[in-house]
């Protein structure tokens, strides 16, 4: 009787709008969803130090190994200060459909009660924190063995702000990119073309390292870049399920597609480029790997295993020949294949999500299930992305060169930087 009576009683508030829509919009904390954040955010910040670094590091020569882990490490304390300041504020603000604003500088109004959907605010802001900080960091690599430390620290904290935060407002903040339905899981546009265009942008500007093409410049230590790589592919899974910001059926498919696609473009990289060279290079397959992980990282939440098959063959193969045969054609040196990997791997991955999408799964049809318009829609946010990253990243360079200059010495680039701007060497 007790039961029917409060079945009753709710049915009857159900009935009432204003009392509906405040039960609606009170928002409770999940333990779940928080355990979920908290072990993705950390797996995420795993991915740059020590995963990026290492796999940076024991891609350079040995006398700049120092030098490559240092970037990873310094702009983790950098970011990491700028994101509570200001730059959280930038990106989720509520602003415009162009950038934030300044409300939420020093994390204004965030205490240990406020909630992001059904987690604290504080950890939504931290894990978007370790997005803030891999993406500068994976620019280092196209830059690798030339920048001044005091010029990279410089146009990083420049670029996280003037490039990085209005980019991540258009997509996931509530901009422009959002509301056109452009889709991006986990950082397709806003973290990879990001980072991928400014890489490219950089190596560009700065100009070949001393010696390219001519001296000896292979990697110094592949053992410390397969384990970067492995802690890279694990730490993919915070970085791909976290961003279904729950513990529930999106996030464990988002991980197994990540799974898939990493597996599958280690494969395609591994036999095209044993068909191509005549052996498969311990290099060459945890590339395709890295490949297949930024490829699907846009899609994560919207593919089921055909578009996991599907994308991480074709970045696999497409990776393979821009860090080959696009890159020797047209002669920029960018050094461990930032643009090669993330940048064109990005654009693969955000292209095929148009392509692959289930309504089922991530609740917008893609190509294959008659909406061809999602394909375009795709293409605009990579376009939109590609301009803006450009433009930001060449003027914050010539700023930055005008201020402390941007690259090392002719000495310093030939002894290594490790010695010159640390005044340290592994032995």
């Amino acid at each position: 009787m007790n039961r029917m009576f409060k079945t009753l009683i709710a049915a009857c508030l159900a009935l009432v709008p204003g009392v509906a829509l405040a039960q609606d919009a009170a928002p409770t904390l999940d333990s779940g969803d928080t355990a979920w954040l908290l072990t993705s955010t950390a797996l995420v910040l795993f991915m740059t130090i020590p995963g990026l670094a290492l796999f940076y590091g024991g891609m350079v020569r040995k006398p700049n190994v120092l030098t490559m882990v240092m970037q990873s490490f310094a702009i983790t304390a950098l970011i990491s200060v700028l994101w509570v300041v200001v730059g959280f504020s930038l990106a989720f603000g509520e602003g415009n459909a162009y950038i934030g604003d300044f409300s939420r500088a020093f994390l204004a109004d965030v205490t240990v009660d406020s909630l992001s959907g059904s987690i604290p605010e504080s950890l939504f802001i931290v894990f978007q924190m370790t997005f803030a900080i891999i993406t500068p960091a994976l620019i280092t690599g196209a830059f690798a063995d030339r920048m001044k430390f005091s010029a990279m620290l410089l146009f990083m904290g420049l670029w996280s702000l003037i490039v990085y935060a209005p980019v991540c407002h258009w997509v996931w903040g509530g901009g422009f990119l959002g509301g056109d339905g452009v889709l991006d899981f986990a950082g397709g546009t806003v973290v990879h073309i990001n980072a991928g265009v400014a890489g490219l942008v950089a190596a560009i500007v700065l100009g070949k390292r001393k010696g390219y093409g001519s001296s000896d410049m292979k990697p110094h230590n592949l053992v410390l870049s397969v384990i970067g790589a492995a802690f890279l592919w694990v730490g993919w899974f915070g970085f791909n399920a976290g961003s279904a910001a729950a513990a529930n059926g999106s996030a464990a498919m988002a991980m197994l597609v990540t799974q898939v696609a990493a597996a599958t473009a280690t494969l395609a990289w591994m036999f095209v480029e044993w068909g191509v060279k005549g052996k498969p290079s311990v290099l060459g397959a945890i590339s395709g790997a890295v490949g297949g992980l930024v490829a699907i990282t846009p899609a994560a939440g919207f593919v089921g295993i055909d578009g996991a098959l599907g994308i991480g063959l074709a970045a696999g193969i497409i990776c393979y020949f821009a860090s080959t045969t696009l890159k020797h054609a047209l002669k920029y040196d960018d050094s461990l294949d930032v643009w090669g990997v993330h940048g064109v791997g990005g654009i693969v991955g955000a292209i095929l999500t148009g392509v692959f999408a289930r309504e089922a799964i991530g609740g917008t049809a893609g190509a294959l299930e008659g909406n061809i318009g999602q394909v375009w829609t795709q293409i605009w946010g990579i376009l939109a992305t590609i301009v803006w990253a450009t433009i930001g990243t060449t003027v914050i360079l010539y700023v930055v060169k005008a201020i402390v200059g941007l690259r090392v010495d002719e000495e310093a680039e030939r002894d290594g930087l490790d010695i010159a701007l640390h005044g340290e060497l592994v032995q």
